[in-house]
């Protein structure tokens, strides 16, 4: 019995070695961990449960059964964080650099399932040089089968893909159908093609970091939601974002204790919009001020500046949030902005959180570039999220809402349930200056009449009480207790009951 349990602790030294010793320093000499180490780093300390630590491939071509490591280049199992139940996938660049063979990808489907089955996130930590050319089609079948599964667990486990390595080829389109995919500056990029086939095909030349580096799918692509310095920062805001997320789409967001009154005045706000209606602000300080410990976690901060999204919490509840940013473009609404803000809306929908607008819109940014590229049908994502979404909808119009941008931002038609707006607020087709040029044409070469037409359209409608007098807007509410109001309305919300006409699915303007 003595030798067979040695037997085990040797083969589980061995398995852990993964590609041996001489390649675990080569991995750290590049400044990345390890598999094993990116796991202990995410889950809680001890709660790691393995899977398959002795699978082994199955290929007899060019060699291969020479080497069969044990656990096939990916740690798998589950584990917690802050003691609530994650599956986790961890590539070992080790081992043939972390390449995906057939029984690679069954161990990454078999926690998948589980996590289907059981209702837990899954978080993938990627380090691999894609599929394991040795085995040809076989790597390639286990990808579609990775593919499939991330499909299926869409809207129903929360996924978030890690890239802390390179990630080409097939491997790349696994994390883009994740919720959530972070990178590592410097040291993880991903692309469909490699520099290589660019020079080759199209004869630019490009690096790896400009063609997929977490600056360009940060800033650039939009592939990425957020970059870190490095392994360490990474996870430990993967545990943080975790931290928001309810564990499956049948279950609430975990409520967290918190240590700042709701009905908390905020005299500072009353000041934030500037006097002049074209002066810039920054709408950050708002969706900080109202927060829960002024605790904000932001996604996709560098792409699409002139909108923001991200998690708060009010009473301890998570919140989404979207805010236009009138230091950005004036706040206006672009393909970009579009597309980052209804993805982030229909998560938000789809785990049953709560979101929060805050709306300064002028409008739709205008432009030969932006009709070219379709901000009619990108545009339209945004409304149809908004319009979909069944979750609770509080919205608060700071200052402009202007034109069909006001009907995209979780307006009362889109069925918000409590739209508030500031006494700053003006709910109007377009400004005064290109709402009189229109309707007084004729008094176009009289400067006086035109200046007199002007402030007459903005005493009456460059104010919330238009709106208000129809009930499209529910309150207008002093910037102070901003806090308290939105945390009133999300308290009163919460046993909301909404559905949608029965469908198989939406057809969304993609």
């Amino acid at each position: 019995m003595t030798d067979i349990l040695a037997e085990l602790e040797s083969r589980r030294a061995a398995a852990r070695l993964g590609g041996g010793q001489r390649r675990i320093d080569s991995q750290h000499a590049k400044g990345k961990l390890t598999a094993r180490e990116r796991i202990d780093l995410l889950l809680d300390e001890g709660s790691f449960e393995e899977y398959d630590m002795f699978v082994t491939h199955r290929c007899t071509d060019f060699g291969m059964e020479q080497q069969k490591p044990a656990g096939d280049g990916v740690v798998t199992g589950w584990g917690t964080v802050n003691g609530r139940m994650i599956y986790v996938f961890s590539q070992d660049f080790t081992v043939f650099g972390g390449s995906l063979s057939e029984t690679h990808a069954q161990k990454i489907c078999k926690i998948m399932d589980m996590a289907m089955q059981n209702g837990a996130p899954v978080i993938g930590l990627n380090d691999s040089g894609g599929a394991r050319i040795q085995e040809g089609v076989a790597s390639l079948a286990g990808y579609a089968e990775v593919f499939q599964r991330n499909i299926l667990a869409s809207g129903v486990v929360p996924q978030i893909s890690v890239i802390m390595g390179p990630c080409a080829g097939g491997a790349v389109y696994s994390p883009a159908m994740t919720d959530f995919i972070f990178m590592v500056k410097d040291s993880s990029y991903m692309f469909v093609t490699g520099p290589d086939v660019v020079k080759t095909v199209t004869n630019e030349q490009v690096t790896a970091e400009e063609l997929g580096g977490a600056s360009t799918h940060t800033k650039k692509s939009s592939v990425a939601d957020g970059a870190f310095e490095n392994d360490v920062e990474a996870l430990a805001e993967v545990r943080r974002l975790i931290d928001f997320l309810p564990l499956n789409n049948r279950e609430k967001p975990p409520v967290r204790p918190f240590f700042d009154a709701p009905g908390r005045i905020e005299n500072s706000l009353d000041t934030l919009v500037p006097e002049n209606a074209n002066t810039p602000y920054d709408m950050k300080e708002l969706v900080v001020k109202v927060a829960d410990e002024g605790d904000f976690y932001e996604i996709q901060e560098e792409y699409a500046k002139n909108i923001i999204t991200g998690f708060i919490r009010l009473e301890g509840q998570t919140v989404g949030v979207v805010a236009n940013q009138p230091m950005v473009l004036a706040g206006c609404l672009d393909i970009d902005s579009s597309r980052k803000a209804a993805r982030f809306v229909r998560f938000c929908d789809a785990f049953e959180i709560p979101i929060l607008t805050y709306v300064d819109v002028p409008g739709f940014l205008p432009g030969t570039s932006q009709e070219y590229g379709g901000v009619i049908k990108h545009g339209a994502k945004l409304l149809f999220a908004y319009g979909e979404a069944t979750v609770p909808k509080v919205t608060v119009i700071t200052r402009k809402a202007y034109g069909g941008a006001y009907d995209v931002m979780a307006s009362k038609h889109l069925r918000g349930d409590v739209n508030y707006a500031w006494p700053t607020a003006e709910i109007a087709v377009m400004g005064a200056k290109g709402a009189t040029e229109i309707i007084h044409r004729a008094d176009l070469g009289d400067a006086e009449k035109i200046a007199q037409h002007a402030k007459d359209y903005e005493d009456r409608f460059a104010n919330p009480f238009v709106a208000a007098e129809r009930g499209f807007i529910d309150e207008v509410i002093m910037p102070h207790s901003t806090r308290r109001r939105v945390a009133r309305a999300f308290a009163a919300l919460r046993n909301k009951k909404l559905s949608n006409p029965w469908k198989k699915h939406d057809n969304i303007p993609l």
